[in-house]
């Protein structure tokens, strides 16, 4: 990388982490069981709402509860189910039309990160009607207040439920955007573990990597704080002791709800000290070949974390600690392979895949400068990569 453009990068991200105490970070209302969140509701005065969810889960009847609760308040309710995987601009606007023409004074979003992020775009476009999707990218682009928005996440893994995040993926170029602001943060998390129950053996891997993958990137960036270091660290611990166990045994209702901790814990702090360069080139295959974001985010680590070599030692040496796999006593270097040896055996535990299927060598160089236009300058990684450094990860996953 230029040595002008390095200095440029540093100098945004040293700016950004001295606003971070003036900036307004705030923590959601935190609730324990579904149900409880119809009486929130209702303490608001919202009485009508649109539940942003998928297919699948109203399929599988994971909304009954929550609908029962909201009836039994008296408080209408609004289903959009057409949210995929990889959420697009077009579920967002279809959402957003039916808030409108329901009359509906409030957002849930109810599913996994794909869900909650189309339920924060639906309200960021409430806040902006003038204003289309694509125009908000990047940072600080809503300034108003969206409409009540809960999240009740059912898997543990994007903390999507904590954040001021939400990336979209742009139907017709299919390339993924983060937008990220304060209105985003939820007004109200649902920390339900019972919702995670029956779901799937490999998205409770996938998404627990995905977790794992925030804590990491959140903890080895140069903008944390004391209370992202410690959310950060006590996230590794919660899912490296508890992502196994919910993997083996998903009636582990207490692994469950570490799990549903960790997500969260891991959440709010890349929420304040961000992300790297594994999320960055995630979103980019998320958007070009719909690989989901939690696979993605599990196979590139270890690539990633080893790139970073010395700059990132001393501090993967404190998640190594965390994660039971190294002492006070063992060398950085050595305690940072433990920690990345270890990540590389949850994921073999889980069977998920080295390597990623699908990727055209032609389209890396493309794909490399959309992830360093993400990275560079806003994610405070350990070690600054150009786009064209970043090539090597494509080569390292691809089959």
């Amino acid at each position: 990388m230029n040595t002008f453009y390095k200095i440029f990068c540093r100098a945004f991200q040293g700016a950004f982490k001295l606003a971070i105490p003036l900036l307004p970070y705030r923590d959601p209302l935190v609730l324990r069981r579904t149900r409880e969140l119809a009486g929130v509701l209702r303490e608001k005065g919202i009485d009508s709402v649109l539940v942003v969810t998928d297919k699948s889960l109203v399929a599988l009847g994971k909304l009954r509860p929550l609908c029962a609760a909201l009836k039994g308040e008296g408080i209408r309710i609004t289903v959009y189910d057409g949210t995929v995987p990889n959420p697009t601009v077009s579920n967002a606007e279809a959402a957003r039309r039916l808030y409108i023409a329901r009359g509906c004074k409030g957002i849930i979003g109810f599913g996994g990160g794909s869900s909650i992020d189309c339920a924060k775009a639906v309200g960021a476009r409430i806040a902006k009607p003038r204003q289309q999707i694509a125009k908000m990218r990047g940072i600080l682009k809503i300034h108003k207040r969206i409409p009540y928005l809960a999240a009740v996440p059912t898997t543990a893994g994007t903390g999507s439920e904590v954040t001021l995040a939400t990336v979209i993926t742009d139907d017709a170029t299919h390339r993924k955007f983060p937008i990220n602001d304060f209105p985003l943060i939820p007004r109200c998390a649902v920390l339900d573990a019972e919702n995670t129950r029956t779901l799937p053996k490999s998205l409770t891997a996938t998404t627990g990597m995905d977790a794992m993958t925030h804590a990491v990137e959140a903890y080895i960036g140069r903008s944390t704080t004391r209370s992202t270091r410690s959310d950060a660290t006590r996230a590794v611990e919660l899912i490296s002791s508890n992502l196994g166990r919910a993997y083996d045994n998903g009636d582990d209702m207490a692994a469950r709800e570490a799990m549903m901790e960790g997500s969260f814990l891991a959440g709010r702090a890349f929420s304040k000290s961000y992300v790297g360069y594994c999320h960055a080139v995630a979103h980019t295959l998320g958007g070009e070949y719909n690989v989901p974001h939690g696979l993605a985010n599990a196979v590139l680590l270890p690539y990633v974390l080893r790139a970073y070599g010395s700059s990132a030692h001393k501090k993967l040496k404190a998640l190594a600690i965390a994660a039971g796999v190294a002492e006070e006593n063992t060398e950085p270097s050595v305690a940072a392979e433990a920690f990345i040896s270890r990540l590389e055996q949850m994921n073999a535990g889980m069977e998920i895949p080295k390597k990623l299927g699908g990727i055209r060598r032609e389209d890396i160089p493309r794909l490399a400068r959309f992830a360093a236009k993400e990275a560079n300058p806003l994610y405070p990684v350990p070690k600054l990569m150009s786009a064209r450094e970043l090539e090597r990860f494509y080569y390292d996953v691809m089959e």
